[in-house]
């Protein structure tokens, strides 16, 4: 597969001028926050997730499958805590940072990420929107020659890592075991340097030693002091929870909930950079605004699935600027869609598909399916 014609690249180039000249005014009518707006949202979302654990625990009792149908729901609000979460570390659910770094710590723990430290990998995301030399998504995308490297059991393994039937096993490796296991892993670490500090210099304090000390697991002290107080409530709300309601109960819906929403969460976010022949290059050619606009999707989702995502659908958007606050996107979208009409749409009956896209061509410069690839290494060796 080639690159794309001239006129077409040109086309696209005009657009994207169009895009950069009208994103200031853009920016400037749409990237105001609404504190009234930002908590209406906090308690549409933290009273209902509440009172649904109440009545899970108040009636299971009486009926084991007042378990099972919540459920449902819980992953529904467990989606909309993360995505709010998510809001709160671009700093534009509130007005001022000190609301959306409390808010923000809370809705971490009720998710099970600490989310000081994981606003910090996201940023990263979005400065490097569309480039793929620097950010793969969170399947880490392979290049097609990286693929054609591997054995024929680590192609397979690939392929199910990237499946939609792999994602509530990926949705409780990132939000549940993870993020306690590094914190365990690094805190280890970190008493081993102190003991070993200490026991070759007498003289040293600890914060001279926690200041010395380097790990892969955080880059900076404030990292782990949000990893730490994350890890700490949570694990004292899971002990708490525990004894209101048991273990067995407790940790059967908690598991499941957080997973599959985690795993919905992954599916979402994926099909928005990985769709078919989504723009990827590297970072010689690389352009945010044309990473927006080319390689990133529209989900089109229905109004309900809309409020528990708080709009994240409207992904080309945030990633021309992630200050626009949550309820602006729908109405930006709409008043600047002559500017979008190059963004790709995704339907949910797409999802499935573009789940197939998980190759990148460096050549093409694009994103392309496992079918796309196999015709290209038939037609190489016809």
């Amino acid at each position: 597969m080639g690159r794309l014609p001239s006129r077409r690249r040109a086309a696209i180039a005009t657009h994207i001028e169009l895009v950069k000249q009208h994103k200031r005014a853009m920016i400037r009518k749409y990237a105001e926050s609404e504190d009234r707006r930002g908590a209406t949202q906090i308690l549409t979302t933290l009273v209902p997730y509440v009172l649904t654990w109440w009545g899970t625990v108040e009636y299971a009792s009486v009926s084991a499958w007042v378990a099972v149908t919540a459920v449902p729901l819980l992953v529904l609000f467990t989606l909309r805590v993360f995505a709010l979460m998510h809001e709160c570390g671009h700093g534009s659910l509130f007005r001022s940072s000190s609301p959306n770094r409390w808010t923000g710590f809370l809705l971490g723990v009720i998710s099970g990420m600490p989310q000081y430290v994981w606003s910090q990998h996201h940023n990263y995301h979005h400065a490097h929107n569309g480039n793929w030399q620097k950010y793969r998504g969170p399947y880490s995308t392979l290049s097609i020659d990286e693929y054609s490297a591997l054995t024929a059991l680590q192609q397979r393994m690939y392929r199910h890592k990237c499946s939609i039937a792999a994602a509530p096993l990926a949705g409780f490796i990132y939000l549940i075991f993870n993020p306690r296991l590094t914190w365990m892993r690094g805190t280890c670490g970190l008493v081993l340097h102190i003991v070993r500090a200490k026991m070759a210099r007498t003289g040293v304090s600890v914060r001279e030693c926690v200041a010395s000390y380097r790990t892969r697991f955080w880059k900076t002290t404030t990292e782990y002091r949000h990893m730490f107080w994350n890890n700490v409530v949570l694990l004292s709300a899971w002990a708490f929870m525990v004894w209101a309601c048991g273990a067995a109960l407790f940790f059967l819906i908690y598991l499941l909930s957080v997973s599959i929403a985690g795993g919905v969460g992954i599916v979402l976010f994926t099909v928005q950079h990985n769709f078919e022949h989504a723009h990827a290059t590297d970072s010689e050619r690389w352009d945010p605004d044309t990473g927006a606009i080319e390689g990133t999707s529209f989900l089109v989702l229905p109004a309900w699935l809309n409020w528990f995502t708080i709009n994240i659908g409207y992904h080309h958007i945030h990633h021309l600027s992630a200050a626009i606050p949550n309820y602006r996107l729908a109405q930006c979208h709409k008043e600047y869609r002559h500017l979008f009409r190059q963004v790709a749409r995704l339907s949910l009956s797409k999802v499935r598909s573009a789940m197939q896209c998980i190759l990148w061509d460096v050549r093409a410069q694009r994103i392309i399916t496992l079918a796309e690839y196999r015709e290209q290494i038939r037609c190489g060796s016809s």
